[in-house]
């Protein structure tokens, strides 16, 4: 808990300021700009499948301690550096870094969770969260003083965590369950790939990636299209909304959640909020055509963004227990790898349908579109999942079949 907000406050420190350095302080043109920003992003993304193998093959803590080392690098690196091949190199070991802890640290949660996984899983997002919260404040205060300073305080956030991880995190998973096994890692590979029921889970879970991405971009293109220079600040106030609803209503809407619903119905509920989130801004791009009213665009921002938060914190435990409980507890940190990986490229995808979808809405005065557009993608995600867990895919690989032989009458009772 403590590595996930360590990590998070470090990276939220400097990330959401890294542009502006790079353009303003630096003075490089956007195209450059943007391929520091991507290269990160794809290195992150499309390394995901490679952390997790080596978490599988060697345990899951050399990889942790080896993300945390080279993230200090990278986050160093991108303060002192302003030669274009030096920040594209050190943007890209920050993004290799990610995909080396982060499918370890949730494997290494599921494992020592046992069957407390989803309650472990609620709590780990509470510290997350926390760290989104306070990373850009933290940043902010010391980028007062200079952009150097925000990169060294946060690779000294990274170096203080390799050290007490390397001196206090015992030996946990990897290293078994089929990781050693013929064939090695195409072998590891082939066995994750061959899990239907995985694959399918994870190509039915990318709706709820483009929809909780959409903080990052269609919410703030509303902002600023509905409430003009003052949608910077509401974009800023929204992001730290959705962080304090995960941060104080985490662990409630969980235990809430365990108490009423199997782990499906909290996934289909969950999601369904989601995509409902969005059902307010497209009934304010009703009311009268045209851009809505200041107060009116804020109140359904809001909304928007509540609803979202709320209905991710629902979804995020039960989401990474049926990630567990589909891979039948082997080769765990694979399997988070390649849902990460899926994941990434359907958040790629869905923001260029996203953005393709808002300029033609706006060239169209038709705003609604892209709303109605997110809600039906909750709703279409929501019904993927419900699927599969009628149909017994989301039980555990020893149940599937047992479920799927089962009367009608039984399995939809």
């Amino acid at each position: 808990m403590v590595n996930q907000f360590a990590i998070n406050l470090a990276f939220y420190m400097l990330m959401p300021y890294l542009a502006a350095h790079l353009s303003d302080d630096l003075g490089l043109a956007a195209w450059a700009v943007g391929l520091v920003l991507g290269v990160r992003n794809l290195s992150q993304q499309g390394m995901f499948l490679i952390g997790g193998t080596l978490a599988d093959r060697y345990g899951y803590k050399a990889p942790i301690l080896a993300g945390c080392l080279l993230r200090t690098a990278g986050f160093a690196l991108l303060g002192w550096v302003d030669a274009l091949p030096a920040l594209i190199a050190a943007s890209a070991a920050t993004g290799f870094a990610g995909a080396l802890f982060n499918p370890a640290v949730r494997a290494y949660l599921a494992t020592a969770a046992g069957d407390r996984r989803v309650d472990a899983f609620a709590t780990f997002n509470v510290y997350y969260q926390a760290g989104m919260l306070l990373g850009p404040l933290v940043g902010l205060a010391l980028l007062a003083a200079d952009f150097r300073l925000v990169c060294t305080v946060a690779a000294a956030v990274f170096a203080a965590l390799t050290v007490l991880q390397w001196r206090a995190l015992p030996r946990a998973g990897g290293g078994g369950a089929g990781a050693d096994g013929p064939g090695g890692v195409l072998a590891q590979w082939r066995t994750v790939v061959a899990n239907r029921p995985f694959l399918l889970f994870s190509v039915a879970m990318i709706g709820s990636y483009v929809l909780t991405f959409q903080v990052y971009l269609a919410l703030p293109l509303a902002a600023g299209a509905a409430l003009g220079a003052a949608g910077t600040e509401v974009t800023s106030a929204l992001f730290v909304v959705s962080a304090a609803v995960a941060v104080a209503g985490q662990l409630r809407l969980t235990g809430w959640a365990k108490r009423r619903w199997t782990a499906g119905q909290a996934l289909v509920r969950g999601l369904t909020a989601m995509g409902l989130g969005f059902l307010p801004l497209a009934a304010v791009g009703f009311i009268g055509g045209g851009a809505p009213a200041a107060p009116v665009a804020l109140v359904a921002l809001l909304l928007a963004v509540v609803l979202l938060a709320a209905g991710s914190a629902v979804v995020y435990p039960f989401e990474m227990d049926t990630v567990v409980t589909l891979s039948g507890d082997r080769l765990v940190a694979t399997h988070y790898g390649l849902y990460n990986t899926v994941s990434g490229l359907g958040i790629t995808l869905g923001n260029l349908a996203v953005g393709a979808l808002w300029d033609f809405a706006l060239r169209q005065d038709a705003l609604w579109l892209v709303w109605c557009a997110l809600t039906a993608t909750g709703g279409v995600c929501a019904g993927a999942v419900l699927a599969l867990a009628r149909s017994g895919r989301l039980a555990a690989p020893g149940l599937c079949e047992a479920v799927a032989n089962a009367p009608m009458t039984r399995r939809f009772s």
